[in-house]
């Protein structure tokens, strides 16, 4: 169902430096097809990166349990705030909308710029119904779409401030072209804080399948991997908070033992992701696979529940943590060098996310191949088969080529979205990162 409520939503051009673009935004209003054209020309013709603001009213139902909830004194909170109060200073179409005090921000990165960040940041949205998507903010639990809204451009905020550091004011850019607002640490504290968001997402979603497919297996040398996993959480929340009120880390929050936990996981993610290639490669091509031989070098491959399916969803939480990490590395990093704070974010997160990129890409390559076999009967002295193992295998083989589902490799970057409800005393809730 789709909401027909006319409202006006504006958008704001952000920079993370001082840069100059032709004037394409005249201040008509314009559709979401006509905003979207508008990102990508604005990604091509600017040489910093440059992510559009748009200010919608909050809906009434929304999940704040999956964002990260931040305190109005918080740094994100405070920049946001320093940009509400100077653009209603100029424009009353952003006064009008902001006068509630309660808004639902929604800052969307252009495909280019997100691609800095390790392509498998965030995916693409899997296939409705598909495990594990979920849904942003602007669509309700009802799934009443956020539609029929009239987007106003608006110019950037004249105010004085600094550009640059962890610590400044959104300022106006140098005269030339279009005005852009000046935003580096709006748009690096707001990334950081949905992308952390959107690996904790995924980490809670690992953790599930983990926890049900351990119950069935009872295998304690894989409940202790998990154990040992799942202890990681409490350094890097620690850690995560102390970076977003741009603090120092420091050893006795125990980030360096957990680095090294989710180090160890991901070695031992890489050792299996070899053999399981290893054991694809060594199968007769285009001829069918017997499931005994199958289920050797994939143990309960076949099953609900397995030592294989559990061993693969080890690898996406240690995945998970390490993106968490990676983006706590990157903050730290910025925040180091106030001049450039985005330039060393992206650099730091994209040199850091390809070896995380590699082994999410193997796994899936994996599970596409093992999708995509063709079971064979298996070898024996009776020439036709029992009904229990016409059952098993048909059963073998509905679950083998479910493996496949909602798997994407080498996906093309998308326009990231990363939406922040505001209340009324100027605290924030940070939803996961999403494609836009």
């Amino acid at each position: 169902m789709t909401d027909h409520r006319k409202t006006t939503v504006p958008v704001f051009t952000l920079a993370t430096a001082d840069v100059r673009v032709p004037g394409l935004v005249a201040g008509e209003s314009m559709t979401a097809e006509r905003l979207a054209e508008l990102r990508g020309v604005l990604a091509v013709l600017a040489d910093e990166p440059i992510v559009t603001l748009e200010v919608h009213p909050l809906p009434d139902k929304i999940d704040r349990g999956r964002g990260i909830p931040l305190d109005a004194a918080s740094p994100l909170a405070q920049h946001l705030s320093q940009f509400i109060t100077q653009s209603t200073r100029t424009s009353l179409t952003a006064a009008r909308a902001t006068a509630s005090g309660e808004n639902l921000y929604r800052m969307v990165v252009p495909a280019k710029v997100a691609a800095q960040f390790g392509k498998g940041l965030v995916r693409p949205m899997v296939a409705k119904g598909a495990v594990g998507g979920f849904r942003g903010p602007l669509v309700d639990t009802g799934g009443k779409i956020v539609a029929g809204s009239t987007f106003v451009p608006v110019g950037g905020a004249a105010a004085a401030g600094t550009v640059g550091g962890a610590g400044a004011t959104a300022g106006a850019a140098a005269a030339g072209g279009t005005a852009l607002t000046v935003a580096a640490p709006l748009v690096l504290m707001a990334v950081a804080v949905g992308v952390s968001a959107y690996a904790d997402h995924k980490r809670q979603q690992a953790i599930e399948h983990i926890t049900e497919l351990l119950e069935q297996l009872q295998q304690d040398k894989l409940d202790d991997e998990h154990s040992a996993l799942n202890g990681c959480r409490a350094a890097i929340d620690k850690a995560t908070a102390i970076l977003l009120d741009e603090g120092k880390l420091g050893v006795s929050l125990g980030l360096d033992s957990a680095v090294h936990t989710i180090d160890t996981a991901l070695s031992k993610a890489d050792l299996r992701l070899a053999r399981w290639q290893s054991a694809l490669d060594g199968l007769p091509e285009g001829e069918a696979v017997e499931l005994g031989t199958l289920t050797k070098s994939f143990p309960g491959v076949d099953d609900q529940g397995g030592m294989f399916r559990t061993h693969v969803e080890l690898a996406s939480l240690a995945i998970a943590l390490m993106r968490r990490v990676i983006v706590l590395q990157a903050v730290d990093h910025a925040q180091s060098d106030p001049g450039n704070p985005f330039e060393n974010f992206t650099r730091a997160l994209k040199r850091d996310q390809q070896r995380l990129d590699e082994l999410e890409s193997g796994i899936a390559g994996v599970l596409l191949r093992l999708s995509a076999l063709e079971l064979g009967r298996p070898n024996g002295m009776l020439p036709v088969f029992t009904s229990g193992e016409v059952d098993r295998l048909m059963s073998a083989a509905h679950r083998i080529h479910k493996l496949g589902e909602g798997v994407t490799v080498n996906s093309r970057a998308t326009d990231v979205a990363i939406e922040i409800a505001r209340n009324k005393d100027g605290s924030v809730v940070v939803f996961p990162a999403l494609p836009a």
